[in-house]
């Protein structure tokens, strides 16, 4: 994983997107769907993978804009 990867994860009760090499969030959402939008840009903006974690912890969908570690053929 890069370290650019962007991760929509459950932080303290809220939503945060945080960058691979970051320990700490800078921003925090109410709800999830904000926190995907946002996660989105910054993963565009940087191309790199972004994984939306659900509150157990699990990852529910990775999206990949720019850098597909495998792309298909076709």
């Amino acid at each position: 994983m890069a370290k650019n990867d962007v991760h929509t994860i459950p932080w303290k009760g809220r939503w945060a997107n945080k960058r691979e090499s970051q320990i700490q969030v800078k921003k925090t959402y109410r709800r999830q769907d904000e926190a995907i939008s946002d996660g989105r840009v910054l993963a565009r903006q940087s191309k790199a993978e972004h994984f939306i974690h659900r509150r157990d912890g699990t990852i529910r969908a990775r999206n990949s804009y720019g850098h597909d570690p495998y792309p298909p053929k076709g």
